[in-house]
């Protein structure tokens, strides 16, 4: 085999092992994802069939995780894909919360826990703290709004008057620009490899 046949092998290699990419450039990342304010107009959880890899519901709707998928994927970082096969080597590591049997494609990386483990299985996870000061633009926070539901969201170059990070993300209007960082118990933040 030649070279470039060797090298073919090491590229799809890295990309099932998950780290099929260089790094985050983080400033692209946020504005990835705030190019999706205005676009993305509604909120839609309903379970949908996903082409794969790179599937994706409608732009104009979508849930907070595709605001992460999308953004991340102008970076060439396709979580669909990631998750999935993240999921088939470690399936016992994942949420049991919906009764899956095994991986599901369509549905895996559009949920806030299944992020959590994947961003935490690969080395992401950084210390959840009160100190604006830590979460710098193009990481991703989460955390269990009040009722125990999951959420997540992008950290943005942009800060409130008090100096704290504002967050762009779906909560239920479409994709917004707010100050929501410490608003909600926080219960991941985490950073990808930087370009």
């Amino acid at each position: 085999m030649d070279i470039i046949g060797k090298s073919c092998i090491a590229i799809v290699l890295l990309a099932v092992s998950g780290v099929s990419f260089g790094g985050i450039d983080r400033t692209q990342l946020v504005a990835s994802a705030r190019a999706q304010i205005g676009v993305t107009k509604g909120y839609d959880p309903a379970y949908r069939k996903l082409a794969y890899p790179n599937g994706d519901v409608a732009l104009e709707t979508g849930v907070c995780c595709d605001v992460i998928i999308r953004a991340l994927r102008k970076q060439r970082v396709d979580l669909q894909q990631l998750v999935h096969e993240d999921m088939k080597q470690g399936f016992a590591s994942y949420p049991k919360k919906w009764g899956l049997k095994k991986p599901d494609t369509n549905i895996d990386h559009r949920r806030v826990p299944n992020l959590e483990c994947y961003f935490r299985r690969k080395g992401w996870s950084l210390a959840v703290t009160k100190t604006a000061a830590e979460y710098q633009a193009g990481d991703i926070v989460s955390w269990r709004l009040p009722g125990g539901l999951p959420h997540i969201g992008l950290v943005s170059g942009k800060k409130s008057a008090a100096g704290t990070p504002l967050v762009i993300h779906n909560i239920g209007g479409g994709v917004q620009e707010e100050d929501v960082l410490f608003r909600y118990n926080i219960s991941g933040h985490f950073r990808g490899p930087s370009s």
